[in-house]
């Protein structure tokens, strides 16, 4: 009888052990989650141009698309992509998806793709949200992160953009982050702060 008993002990244990690790694992998983998301209106600037950018999840990853342009003088005001193949050839630059597959983890975004609507090159990229939720560094590289160069950009307010100034296709997605707004106002939330565009330059 006693080894039984001494079996039944060590099962016991063994099962508190793995009870125990399972939790432990439950938990980093949701410390991983927390923290503010990408998903918002972000404002980009450089010496190519200004732009504002649309996040938002997508069958469950992330994506990004041109919510609002800046022109210079001169500029043609109606861009397309003569340079993106497949669907997004020849497609307005206004409303264009150039940020896909995205994979969340924590303030990480991992595996996804950049496109540059300039010349139809898609760069792998990775993203990351600064702890305040405010700053979006975005890495784009050709094959190798390490000689990858860095963008970071601005939040703005989820109402910044107006109604009418929404492309069409990001529609949807602009309307479920105004219920998200209201979601957080309603529970005792604040909007996220914005000091207005700045200029950003890229950070190798």
């Amino acid at each position: 009888m006693r080894a039984p008993r001494k079996l039944t002990k060590r099962l016991k244990f063994l099962t508190a052990i793995v009870a125990g690790l399972a939790a432990t694992l439950a938990y980093t998983d949701s410390l991983c989650a927390a923290g503010p998301s990408a998903a918002g209106l972000w404002d980009q600037s450089d010496e190519n141009g200004h732009s504002w950018f649309l996040i938002f999840e997508h069958d469950g990853v992330y994506e990004g698309a041109i919510a609002k342009m800046y022109f210079k003088p001169g500029e043609d005001p109606h861009p397309i992509c003569t340079s993106c193949s497949g669907e997004q050839k020849n497609a307005p630059a206004l409303g264009l998806t150039i940020i896909k597959g995205m994979h969340r983890n924590g303030l990480m975004y991992e595996n996804g793709t950049i496109l540059d609507p300039r010349n139809g090159l898609v760069y792998g990229a990775k993203m990351q949200v600064s702890p305040d939720g405010q700053r979006l560094t975005l890495r784009g590289y050709l094959g190798i992160e390490l000689f990858g160069q860095n963008q970071v950009w601005k939040r703005l307010p989820d109402d910044a953009l107006s109604p009418n100034e929404v492309p069409p296709n990001l529609v949807p997605y602009w309307e479920a982050l105004q219920r998200q707004s209201d979601r957080k106002m309603t529970n005792g939330g604040s909007p996220p702060k914005n000091n207005g565009p700045k200029s950003m330059q890229p950070m190798h």
